[in-house]
């Protein structure tokens, strides 16, 4: 069995699909369906199981998973709302139950691929896996960075696979559900479609209007990455950035996206920066991937933001 934790998310989903088109259907679904409309991401998918997050840690606790055989986990359960300012909520849902599954995982030498974020960096402006630049400037990044921590510290007693990746900005399809925590790339198509422009911000941190940039990853790419590193042998055990090491303008989406759509370009409408905004806002971020191209099998470079937003606009007008 696999086991797939926020498996009904946005990254969950698209790696149960990946799993899928490789023939595997035996996968334990976990998730939170509190919010239904995620139950949209599974209706098309294969899997042998469906556990709520809560029945499935106190399944954890009392030892019930024992005698099952289990030949991964992928953990993508998160609260993912950088403004979630419940810190409680945060810490309980994004780091204890992070720990309870490390240590199951370990104790039964299970590989064990989980979310960690570029929220971790936070204020930084270099984006290698090193303290000096973790600086996280909310909880969920805050979260995300101690469990990083946790893992380092108990590595010497880790025999099995193990690994943290920082996810950059992931897009793609099944993410509706998201809200405002939607991808830009999904938050712009559905501005063009709607209304037939986008809204960016104007200029801020010495930026022009727009132009500010980020490292957009594709979410099949991420899939790919993910059961890559579960089937690594020797088992391998690190934190690691997930982009595509090259960042992009928000500009160069909106004009991806009139392409991909075989729409005429219009103007963009540049609206003021929220107040209090900017002191959180990062207007820039690069993954360095260095380290995850050196993994055996992971020597292909990630999708270009125009072939990923190419596979978006095709995946949307599919109906994903």
């Amino acid at each position: 069995m696999i086991i797939v934790t926020g498996g009904a998310g946005f990254i969950g989903a698209n790696l149960i699909a990946a799993l899928n088109d490789q023939g595997q259907t035996d996968i334990l679904v976990v998730d939170n369906l509190e919010k239904s409309d995620k139950f949209l991401n599974l209706r098309d998918l294969q899997f042998a199981d469906y556990h709520d997050k809560r029945e499935f840690r106190e399944a954890l606790r009392q030892g019930r998973f024992k005698e099952t055989p289990i030949s991964a986990i992928y953990h993508q359960g998160a609260c993912s709302d950088t403004m979630e300012y419940n810190g409680l909520y945060m810490m309980d849902n994004n780091y204890a139950y992070s720990k309870e599954l490390f240590h199951f995982a370990i104790d039964r030498k299970i590989p064990l691929i989980y979310a960690s974020s570029a929220a971790t960096y936070g204020a930084s402006t270099t984006f290698t896996q090193h303290p000096d630049h973790e600086k996280p400037l909310n909880i969920y990044g805050y979260s995300k960075l101690l469990f990083d921590r946790y893992v380092q510290q108990h590595r010497a007693n880790i025999q099995s696979t193990v690994v943290g990746l920082r996810y950059f900005n992931v897009y793609g399809p099944r993410e509706s559900h998201k809200g405002r925590m939607a991808s830009m790339v999904h938050q712009l198509y559905h501005q063009i479609l709607q209304t037939g422009h986008a809204r960016l911000f104007a200029g801020s941190g010495g930026y022009g209007d727009g132009e500010q940039s980020r490292d957009f990853i594709h979410v099949s790419d991420v899939a790919r990455i993910n059961i890559a590193l579960a089937q690594q042998s020797p088992p391998i055990q690190g934190t690691f950035n997930v982009g595509t090491g090259i960042s992009r303008s928000f500009n160069a989406i909106v004009q991806n996206l009139f392409t991909a759509m075989n729409r005429p370009s219009q103007p963009t409408h540049y609206i003021p920066m929220p107040e209090g905004l900017a002191a959180k806002y990062q207007n820039f971020t690069q993954a360095d991937i260095s380290h995850l191209l050196a993994i055996p099998g992971l020597h292909d470079r990630p999708m270009t933001l125009e072939q990923g937003i190419k596979s978006f606009v095709q995946a949307k007008e599919a109906g994903l």
